[in-house]
């Protein structure tokens, strides 16, 4: 897997309480709202009504792979045009580099992966142009490591551009209204109050 290094910036934008965000959601706003969530330690994909707080199951990772009794540990979830989800998984600890995916379901349930060799991902976002960002916690073998996170682009053939590195226990990521990526930064592992939230202005090209 290629990697294309490109600076971005980062701005501190707020420190705050420890910033702990073991699933990501999403709200799919077809005819109906709707919330998602994954749901790590069962992998699932929940559904989740948000005035009846009704809870019916997506999909079920473990059984999409029957024999694979590995935990792959989806932590991570984002829609892209509110029609498939892109799910990121975290893999087990120690931490194997280049283990993590990021799957495309349908909202029927179907899988396919749509980008591999990545590493403990807790955070999966999609930019205006429809492009795909990965937040990696950490990337090295064993660990998790501070200063070892990483935010990556990933294109449809699979390349993958680094758009911040040096990154400690990032553990979520989403895009604001102004276009740049705000990431919880120092996620675990710091006493209350150390958390921080990272400003990072994405480059167009």
């Amino acid at each position: 897997m290629s990697h294309t290094p490109i600076l971005a910036t980062l701005t501190l934008t707020e420190r705050g309480t420890a910033w702990y965000r073991p699933a990501e959601t999403v709200i799919g706003d077809g005819n109906q709202v709707e919330l998602y969530a994954v749901n790590p330690n069962h992998q699932e994909i929940e559904r989740i009504s948000p005035t009846m707080g009704e809870i019916s199951r997506v999909v079920d990772f473990s059984v999409s792979y029957p024999g694979d009794t590995n935990w792959i540990g989806p932590t991570a979830i984002a829609t892209r045009d509110n029609d498939k989800f892109y799910v990121g998984t975290l893999t087990t600890f120690p931490l194997v580099a280049g283990a993590a995916k990021v799957f495309e379901v349908s909202r029927d349930g179907d899988i396919r992966i749509v980008a591999e060799g990545l590493t403990a991902i807790t955070g999966v976002a999609f930019d205006s142009q429809h492009r795909m960002y990965v937040l990696e916690m950490s990337t090295s073998n064993g660990g998790p490591h501070p200063g070892d996170g990483k935010v990556v682009r990933v294109d449809p053939h699979g390349h993958q551009t680094v758009i911040a590195s040096g990154l400690t226990f990032p553990t979520a990521m989403t895009f604001g209204p102004d276009g740049a990526l705000y990431v919880s930064h120092k996620g675990f592992g710091f006493p209350a109050g150390q958390g921080e939230i990272l400003l990072i202005t994405v480059p167009q090209n």
